[in-house]
């Protein structure tokens, strides 16, 4: 639309002091004929936008022409430039710009602060996405923000962590990213603050019926307490296996259940103690199975007698 190229131009003056009529016909992909009558249609509607002639030339926003983003300190507007990633705000059905919405950002700050700022624009990208692109978007996200937007209840086919799926009705109350992994907050029918994961919402449709919102209810802190007691009540089962160097890479890249490793070899076989966390024996055995002869179990002595019977089970599988 020419309205958004027109706020273009002068966002890429104020940032820029000065371009040709070549650079914005390449950066907006217009002809130069497009870039002359959006001049002319700046200077109609009184935005004060000179060309300079000669090599260093250029189109230009007089000196006066200044936005700012008054009553704002510096490290509160570094915080505007940290934008969400771009496919979360995809998910809530937020049309996004990318850069262009920290260009038009980092025009309307004071110049005592655009340079520091630029920082955050070119050396900070935030991405919340997984590495493969998810085909299927969970196809209950809209259908939850419209009954949240409006404070109505929500009848929710939702299946549980065994497998098995049971219906109720919930109030919403807010939606929760947490890595790429969207939760929805809301009471249930016995008014208890519940986290369901949107990608185990099987069926969600309105209910039909509006409900009162708690009026102390805090989604970001309530979300900071849910978090800590969750974390808080998962079992801790430590385990201690020797592993091959060449796999301790592997083991570490994401330290989820890494607690530390040994700083030197053991002399006999050259392999390093490490010590495990996990939160159940059954995820301990099938971690260190994954490694196959690359990770030996040392600790617990008791456990090593289940790992053996595992690995009998697989090598049973394959009796030829």
């Amino acid at each position: 639309m020419r309205a958004d190229r027109l706020v273009r131009i002068m966002v890429l003056l104020q940032n820029n002091g000065r371009m040709t009529t070549r650079e914005l016909s390449r950066t907006l992909e217009v002809s130069h004929r497009t870039i002359l009558r959006d001049m002319d249609a700046l200077s109609l509607s009184g935005i004060p936008v000179v060309a300079d002639r000669g090599k260093t030339g250029g189109w230009r926003l007089m000196d006066h022409f200044r936005s700012q983003l008054s009553g704002l300190k510096l490290d509160e507007m570094k915080t505007l430039f940290i934008l969400p990633s771009e496919s979360m705000l995809e998910d809530l059905g937020v049309r996004t710009f990318g850069t262009d919405t920290r260009q038009k950002l980092l025009a309307a700050l004071p110049s005592a602060t655009k340079s520091e700022a630029r920082h955050f624009l070119e050396k900070i990208y935030i991405d919340t996405g997984t590495w493969k692109p998810v085909a299927d978007k969970n196809k209950a996200l809209t259908i939850i923000q419209e009954a949240l937007w409006a404070d109505r209840k929500l009848k929710l086919v939702y299946q549980k962590a065994d497998g098995t799926s049971s219906s109720i009705t919930v109030c919403p109350l807010g939606l929760v990213v947490k890595g790429s992994v969207w939760y929805l907050v809301a009471l249930n029918e016995q008014e208890a603050y519940r986290n369901y994961r949107l990608s185990r919402i099987v069926q969600a449709e309105p209910a039909g019926e509006g409900f009162t919102r708690p009026k102390d209810f805090h989604l970001a802190e309530y979300w900071k307490r849910s978090k800590l007691a969750f974390s808080e009540s998962l079992p801790a089962f430590q385990v201690k296996v020797a592993a091959a160097p060449e796999v301790v890479s592997r083991m570490t890249f994401t330290d989820k259940f890494v607690v530390k490793v040994a700083e030197q070899a053991r002399p006999d076989d050259g392999m390093l103690d490490i010590t495990l966390n996990f939160n159940t024996e059954q995820e301990a055995v099938q971690y260190v199975l994954g490694f196959g002869g690359a990770v030996k179990l040392i600790e617990p002595e008791r456990l090593i007698a289940l790992l053996v019977q595992q690995a009998h089970a697989v090598i049973g599988m394959y009796p030829s």
